[in-house]
């Protein structure tokens, strides 16, 4: 189960914990990731991805899972919403 955002692609960044004495040691700075159900209103149908909390306001701001993923560059989508997405073309071209 990789932490990585499936609309964004966000995952995952290093850094250091810097201590009092200024010691410095790995960490890492994880996503904010949330299960949640997007709804496709072409259609008609939700979807359950695991999303990160920005990428989540990001789809509110742009109206919907349609029209963020119309937007949406191919190479920073999981293959479950690269599939979403070609069937939301498919089915606008259809309509």
């Amino acid at each position: 189960m990789s932490r990585r955002c499936e609309l964004t692609g966000k995952g995952p960044m290093v850094g250091n914990n810097v201590s009092h004495a200024n010691n410095k040691t790995k960490r890492r700075f994880l996503p904010n990731l949330n299960d949640v159900s997007l709804m496709s209103e072409t259609l008609g149908r939700t979807f359950r991805l695991k999303v990160s909390s920005a990428a989540l306001r990001t789809v509110d701001h742009r109206g919907g899972l349609d029209a963020f993923l119309a937007k949406a560059k191919d190479a920073d989508l999981s293959p479950t919403a690269l599939k979403i997405k070609k069937d939301i073309a498919k089915a606008q071209a259809a309509a």
